[in-house]
């Protein structure tokens, strides 16, 4: 029996994936909270196989929460499923340690075929990410450039473009001012801008709001 915990702070969607995974033999739900420190809470308790997180949830970015989980609970295994862009988050998850990203776009059966394929240690990525992610189209070319960027890159954007100053980046990632100063101008070099209006241009672009 694969044990699943969802982290989502949206009532509906956790009330969705109980409902939706509850013909599901081999997998049952031992919990579902709405927030990362409700989470930290309950896996002092609990531990699951797989956990459900996404990106967007309170308190701790998701990618902060999913190393810090990766980091204290190394064998469970973190399936993303957000309503964040796939193509834009994936490989940053991933190389924060999720074992796979699930759009919630996607066909609701692919769910439990995530739950089961990560469970069993293989990674999960639909076919139509693992195609972009081979094919760089012309019609994608921020995208390209996105893909240029290191997991802790991509965190000082999605704030710098969510309206943080530095002072709220460094407080929110634990950086001091002049890292993360360094962090916008490398920014700039990889999407090739150089000023801070066309960088969050970028981050719209790259749906990064």
């Amino acid at each position: 029996m694969i044990k699943v915990i969802v982290a989502d702070n949206h009532p509906i969607v956790r009330y969705g994936i109980r409902a939706l995974l509850r013909g599901a033999e081999d997998i049952r739900i031992i919990g579902d909270v709405p927030s990362t420190n409700a989470l930290f809470e309950m896996l002092q308790e609990y531990t699951p196989d797989v956990l459900i997180l996404e990106l967007d949830i309170p308190q701790i970015n998701g990618i902060a929460a999913l190393r810090h989980i990766k980091e204290a609970y190394p064998d469970i295994k973190v399936l993303i499923y957000s309503g964040q862009s796939e193509d834009v988050y994936a490989l940053s998850t991933i190389r924060a340690g999720a074992s796979g990203y699930l759009s919630k776009t996607s066909d609701s059966e692919n769910l439990a075929t995530a739950i089961q394929k990560v469970a069993r240690g293989s990674m999960f990525i639909t076919n139509e990410l693992a195609q972009r992610l081979a094919f760089d189209q012309g019609s994608q070319k921020p995208r390209r450039f996105f893909r240029k960027l290191s997991t802790r890159e991509v965190e000082v954007l999605k704030m710098l473009a969510n309206g943080k100053r530095n002072k709220e980046v460094a407080l929110g990632l634990n950086l001091n001012e002049k890292t993360v100063s360094t962090y916008k101008a490398r920014l700039m070099k990889k999407l090739n801008v150089d000023n801070l209006v066309d960088l969050l241009q970028q981050a719209k672009a790259l749906e990064l709001y």
